[in-house]
């Protein structure tokens, strides 16, 4: 209704003001009329009076311009909000909003809640009522009845759709939520979107995060997620993931692509590759990675502290240190927890285990995983048949191809 209480239409959209607050502000009223041809109008908040059963304006109706085009804005609750998903930051998974809770303060409206139950769907539909009702008689006390199913907006994260104009993720606050998230975590709630969500959200994220996302993420998403993506942003991707996992995607992409893909990389880093690629999938070679930190029979432990600090963001384990000759010949393993409390002067070699583990390039899973298993360690060098260091298996890779293994006997069984 406008000032002098003449009809105008009905409430079509509330266009919201994301970045002012914790909780999103309305900002605007956009208002329908007519059924064909539609018409809609846009209203500021400052021209409104109250909003209950009816909403009253402070302004005359020829004030109020209509035209066949939805007023564009940034963020609106119908458009970017209702069915559509969105990850819950407290238990980390990806829901659907039925309906929002807005909170009324001095006749300013937030959004404060997101309603992620069936409840919430009846109440848009207008089917609440009738509903409830017949959920009463059966059992007054239902979960249904009993039970909200919120989230509180601050614990939510909007995932964007892309063509959009603008994306709520663009703001730095809605970015810090993300980072929030671990990132094995952030991988599983972006394989539960379908594509096109899944490659926007991957492309709002700051690059060392999607680094650390693409890596824990399933060897099948990643195949779907590169083929949305440019050639120079696979090869980067390709470049900073750790190299053991760079190789398990190229080995299962098809042979054209994987050599393509090997002629957009660095030459370091595509001589690290195809020199993993050379050896058998299944193989001791085949699951190593060649990122580890090594240092020289004459390192001490001030020179293992020192080499730590450097590597704090080293894509691999940086827990383990490998002693080396100046041939690049294994010595042995030493660790933080050995060399914590000795002398910063004494040799990192005397600090190393007793038994020298290690395993050969050609040596089989099952043997590598045996070894781990009679040694209680999370990783084990792999050396060549000159006992030259070639890389390194972590005891995730292991388990990552012993379960595959065991799942494919069992579903042959079924």
């Amino acid at each position: 209704m406008d000032a002098q209480g003449k009809w105008l239409g009905q409430l079509h959209d509330i266009a919201m003001s994301p970045s002012s607050d914790i909780y999103p502000k309305a900002s605007e009223l956009i208002i329908r009329r007519g059924s064909y041809p539609r018409e809609y109008a846009k209203v500021n908040w400052e021209d409104i009076i109250y909003i209950a059963e009816q909403g009253r304006l402070k302004i005359l109706s020829d004030q109020v311009q209509f035209s066949k085009e939805i007023p564009k804005c940034d963020f609106t609750l119908r458009r970017d909000i209702f069915d559509q998903q969105v990850v819950d930051i407290d238990d980390q998974r990806v829901v659907r909003v039925n309906d929002i809770y807005l909170l009324c303060v001095e006749n300013q409206y937030y959004a404060a809640n997101v309603d992620v139950g069936l409840r919430g769907i009846f109440r848009r539909l207008g089917w609440s009522g009738l509903i409830d009702f017949i959920v009463s008689c059966y059992n007054s006390k239902s979960p249904y009845l009993t039970q909200e199913k919120l989230i509180p907006w601050k614990a939510t994260q909007v995932l964007p759709k892309l063509g959009r104009m603008k994306s709520v993720l663009k703001i730095e606050v809605a970015k810090n939520k993300l980072n929030s998230i671990p990132p094995s975590a952030l991988a599983d709630i972006i394989q539960d979107l379908d594509l096109y969500a899944r490659v926007s959200v991957f492309k709002s994220m700051e690059t060392v995060l999607q680094n650390k996302v693409f890596t824990d993420m399933a060897l099948t998403a990643k195949e779907e997620l590169i083929d949305q993506l440019s050639e120079g942003e696979v090869a980067q991707l390709i470049t900073n993931i750790p190299a053991d996992e760079a190789t398990d995607l190229l080995m299962k992409l098809p042979r054209e692509k994987t050599h393509h893909l090997m002629g957009l990389l660095g030459s370091e880093t595509n001589k690290k590759l195809r020199k993993l690629l050379s050896f058998a999938k299944d193989s001791a070679g085949g699951l190593m990675t060649t990122e580890y930190l090594y240092l020289k029979s004459d390192a001490t432990v001030e020179d293992g502290f020192n080499k730590i600090k450097e590597n704090i963001n080293f894509p691999g384990t940086i827990f383990f240190l490998y002693i080396v000759d100046e041939n690049h010949k294994y010595l042995g393993t030493t660790s933080l927890r050995r060399f914590f409390t000795e002398n910063p002067k004494t040799l990192l070699l005397h600090t190393c285990y007793p038994e020298n583990i290690h395993v050969y390039t050609d040596d089989s899973v099952e043997q590598v995983a045996l070894l781990l298993e009679r040694h209680k360690s999370s990783s084990i060098p792999v050396v060549n048949a000159q006992d030259i260091l070639q890389g390194i298996i972590t005891i995730d890779d292991v388990l990552e191809i012993l379960i595959s293994m065991v799942w494919h006997k069992y579903d042959e069984k079924l």
